[in-house]
This record gives C-alpha cells, sequence and structure tokens, in this order.
C-alpha cells in the first residue's frame, strides 16, 4: 500500500503556517473550529460556487478577542469587491450576523493564477464537466503551468474518464517534483468534477523551487506569510 501525506500538511510547522490563526482555551476551541469550518463553506459557496466565480483559492482565518479577520486570496479580485465595495459590505454583514462578532474581510489579489494548484484544478473539473477531452485539457493545462514559471507540475484525473465502463487514473508530469522535500514550495490542489456519468476527482501538484529568505520576506504576514524555516536545509 501506498503510504500518501498531504503536501500542506506535511510542511504544516515548517515551511508552511496554518490557515486559521487563533488561541482558544479548551471549552472554546470547539466551537471555533466548527465556526471556521462554516466561514470557509459559506465563502466558498458564496464566491467559488455561484457565477460568475472569483476564483478564490485560500481563506486565512485570525481571530482576536474583538475581531475576526478573513482572508481572501483570489485571482478576480474585482467580484469579491463588486461595485463600490457592495458585495464585500454584503458578505460582511453576513457573515457578523452569522457569527456575532465583529468581521473585517481582506481581499488579496494573486498574481499569477496558473501557478495555483487549486485554481488549476477548479479549472480542469470544470472544463472536464463540459465534456472537453480529457488528454487535451491536462497536456494543456500542464503546459500553461510551465510557461508560468513553475519548475515541475503533476497533474492527475480519476474515475470514469470519458465516460468509460470501468474507472481508471491517468496523469501527467511536466518537469521536476521531489514530494519529499521539506524545503520544496509544492502547492496542491484537489477539485471534483460531477458529470452525468459519474465524479472525477482531480489532483494538482505545482513545484515553485526551494523556499528562501527573500520570498518569505515578500510575503505579507495578513496573506498568511510562511513560517521560516528552522533547522532545515
Amino acid at each position: 500500500m501506498g503510504q500518501k501525506s498531504h503536501p500542506f500538511g506535511f510542511r504544516l510547522g515548517i515551511t508552511e503556517a496554518h490557515r486559521s490563526r487563533w488561541y482558544a482555551p479548551k471549552a472554546l476551541y470547539g466551537e471555533l473550529l466548527v465556526e471556521d469550518e462554516r466561514i470557509r463553506q459559506y465563502l466558498d459557496k458564496r464566491l467559488n460556487k455561484t457565477p460568475p466565480s472569483a476564483s478564490v483559492s485560500e481563506i486565512h482565518i485570525e481571530r482576536t478577542r474583538e475581531e475576526l479577520k478573513i482572508i481572501v486570496r483570489t485571482a478576480r479580485p474585482g467580484i469579491v469587491i463588486g461595485p463600490k465595495g457592495s458585495e464585500i459590505d454584503r458578505m460582511t454583514e453576513e457573515l457578523r450576523y452569522m457569527t456575532g462578532r465583529k468581521v473585517a474581510i481582506t481581499v488579496v489579489e494573486i498574481r499569477e493564477p496558473d501557478l495555483e494548484a487549486q485554481l488549476v484544478s477548479d479549472g480542469i473539473a470544470e472544463q472536464l464537466k463540459k465534456r472537453m477531452g480529457f488528454r487535451r485539457v491536462l497536456k494543456m493545462r500542464a503546459e500553461a503551468v510551465m510557461a508560468a514559471g513553475a519548475q515541475g507540475v503533476k497533474i492527475q484525473v480519476s474515475g470514469r474518464l470519458g465516460g468509460a465502463e470501468m474507472s481508471r487514473r491517468l496523469d501527467v508530469r511536466l518537469g521536476s517534483l521531489p514530494l519529499s522535500t521539506l524545503q520544496a514550495n509544492i502547492n496542491y490542489g484537489f477539485s471534483e468534477s460531477h458529470t452525468t456519468y459519474g465524479v472525477l476527482g482531480v489532483k494538482v501538484w505545482i513545484y515553485k523551487g526551494l523556499y528562501s529568505t527573500a520570498e518569505e520576506e515578500n510575503q505579507s504576514n495578513a496573506a498568511g506569510a510562511r513560517a521560516r524555516a528552522r533547522g532545515r536545509k
């Protein structure tokens, strides 16, 4: 049996920072954890599942005693903000009503969507839903990722590909992909494509190179800055 690790969980606390950053006493911890999940599901449904898609890849949550701060990383900030900020105001009000806390939403723009594994997997899932040829889709998206500046990419789809009777798995690999290297910046994304003949799973791994001090300094703390590596070379 293959022993597989999630690329993000594998690096958490070493080169990756948590996506929820807060502290709570034992009695409150479970309640806040469930609240975090409800917030993520609400924003995912509102921004990604409802057209037009805002292409949100990550949602970071920070809590203080008085305020709940939500950082949304998106390739299309205009859709999240809305005309004259109307959309973001509406979401803030709804989240304030949902949680009963003071809410602040910050929008961070993704400058290169082809280097975000979650956005790539979402795009592939959408194309497969429209019955596009899976081999062509995988090849095109892998080449687009490499053209955007990635050092390596792997895209894998599983299920009844092309409506076949038996499910199977197909993957495309380009460049290098050192998954077991903790210093390697591996971006991972997973999506499901709900087709008429079943559900197809799409996994994407993108290797952006090794973590460096310069990259960490350039990342804003508000956007979920990478935790500095401790004793890993």
